[in-house]
């Protein structure tokens, strides 16, 4: 399946635990003044600061003449509106922030936090359901890779993670492959070996929700994504993107990745 033009590239920094409100600031303005006009019309941009960096880096994305077009994303969300539920943080909050994107069963929500395949599906539902879009993680660990059930775990996590989703929706998100043995290791997995994993995620979302959601769904790749490796990997045909962890932290690196046309 060839990339279809419709299907923007998203590149999206997930900052993870790291930079106070001060760092965040300075890595926001630093990106405006690297970014050009021509990379936001070839690139769409995202990113995924943590909570407490949100309101921050929104007020400087609208500060400017005209907003400023990188997306705010979030890393984490509950999949209620409100409640008793101590240190969480709920959909709606995070779109009355103007956040687009929010990250979804990433390995370590999955690994550390023990969030569960039905976790991420409720997740998924409340984050569409407040108008904002899921970026959904999947990705195998280097003892399933070895054991040759990539496919079986990636499968699973997709299906799980779109249960009930309907087929217009699912055709509007986006999904992230990460091997988990990659991410922040410095090991990254070949093109080719990430555009086959790519290529099954858009298999199992046609037989989900059909051929046009296949088409216009994103897929982005992400594990040890650099500067070096970019270009190769967006080159791939189900490749529509990058959700970048450590090189998102420094700006220069981060904009020659959103750069890696060039």
């Amino acid at each position: 399946m060839t990339k279809a033009p419709a299907r923007k590239p998203l590149i999206s920094g997930n900052w993870k635990m790291h930079h106070n409100h001060f760092e965040a600031l300075q890595l926001v303005q630093k990106l405006y003044y690297l970014l050009t006009p021509e990379d936001y019309e070839a690139v769409e941009v995202s990113v995924h600061p943590p909570f407490t960096d949100l309101r921050t880096v929104q007020t400087y994305l609208m500060s400017e003449k005209e907003p400023i077009p990188i997306a705010l994303g979030a890393q984490h969300c509950h999949w209620e509106d409100q409640g008793a539920y101590t240190g969480e943080i709920s959909p709606l909050m995070l779109a009355k922030l103007d956040v687009r994107y929010v990250i979804v069963g990433h390995s370590e929500r999955r690994e550390l936090f023990h969030e569960t395949d039905e976790d991420v599906n409720r997740k998924v539902k409340a984050i569409l359901k407040a108008g904002m879009t899921p970026i959904l993680c999947c990705g195998e660990t280097l003892e399933e890779r070895e054991a040759g059930e990539t496919e079986a775990k990636v499968r699973r996590q997709v299906e799980a993670g779109l249960a009930g989703v309907k087929p217009a929706q699912v055709g509007s998100l986006v999904i992230a492959y990460e091997p988990i043995w990659a991410i922040g290791t410095g090991q990254t997995a070949s093109a080719e070996d990430a555009q086959a994993v790519c290529a099954l995620v858009r298999q199992v979302v046609a037989a989900l929700a059909g051929a046009d959601a296949a088409a216009s769904v994103r897929i982005q790749y992400g594990g040890s994504v650099k500067p070096t490796n970019a270009a190769e990997l967006m080159a791939q045909p189900d490749i529509d993107g990058a959700l970048v962890g450590g090189a998102s932290l420094v700006a220069e690196d981060f904009a020659r990745i959103v750069q890696y046309r060039l």
